[in-house]
Parts: structure tokens; sequence; C-alpha cells
């Protein structure tokens, strides 16, 4: 384990079924494999870091997330290259998922900086960037 680096990250979800189909495919394109599964949650891992997502409870509904508020903007995970990010792209467009910053796509972040935007069903927001 080296000192710093993330262990996991969880994420409390408004609906676990619709998020883990969302999540799953996309994880496992960048090499997580499921870890742990259990009624309220599930996990998936890539070496010593994990991500799990857990079904919020009822009572705490009734307020919507944004990433605008106080909290969580969005997760950026790597991709092998600039064609992993256009393979990517493709895959996300054809399962319906909507590209965010569709004018300035691939260059949303910079001009030096090649990535895909797009949201999760509770609108996180999710970057993927290729390699400098």
């Amino acid at each position: 384990m080296s000192k710093g680096l993330i262990r996991h990250i969880e994420l409390y979800v408004s609906n676990l079924k619709t998020s883990t189909k969302f999540w799953g495919w996309y994880l496992e394109e960048l090499g997580y494999r499921s870890f742990q599964k259990w009624e309220s949650g599930q996990s998936w891992k890539k070496g010593d870091t994990y991500i799990v997502f857990v079904q919020a409870e009822e009572r705490c509904l009734d307020v919507t997330y944004h990433r605008c508020r106080v909290g969580l903007n969005h997760l950026a995970f790597y991709a092998d290259s600039r064609q992993h990010v256009d393979d990517m792209t493709e895959k996300l467009k054809n399962k319906g998922i909507a590209i965010l910053y569709k004018k300035q796509h691939p260059f949303a972040g910079g001009d030096d900086h090649y990535a895909v935007y797009f949201e999760d069903p509770d609108r996180i927001k999710v970057e993927l960037v290729a390699p400098e």
C-alpha cells in the first residue's frame, strides 16, 4: 500500500439497480472487476482501490444531488489513449448516455486536455481523460 493513495470511494445512489447497471459496464471497460455485492450495495475493484455504490435510505432521497453544491463535483478516470476516449465516447452514445459540453468535445477541459464528460443516473459528472 502506498501512503496517501485513495483506498475506496463510497457513493450513495437513489436507485441501486439503475446505478450498478450504469457503472458496472463502465468500470469493467476500465479494468475494474466486481468485488462485493450485498442487498443494499455493490462495489468494483482495480488494484487496491475500489468504488462502492450504496442505496440511499428513503428518508434521505428528498434532496437530490447536484454537483455544484458542497461535496463531490465529479470523478475523473484515466483512459489508455485518445483513441480509448473516442471508443468510449461511441459506446456512451450507443447506450443513449448524453455527452456533456458537446460543442467543446473532446477539448472541453482545454486545448491540451482530451476527454469525454457525461453523467451517471444521479447526475454525478464523470470524466474519462487521455494521458498527456
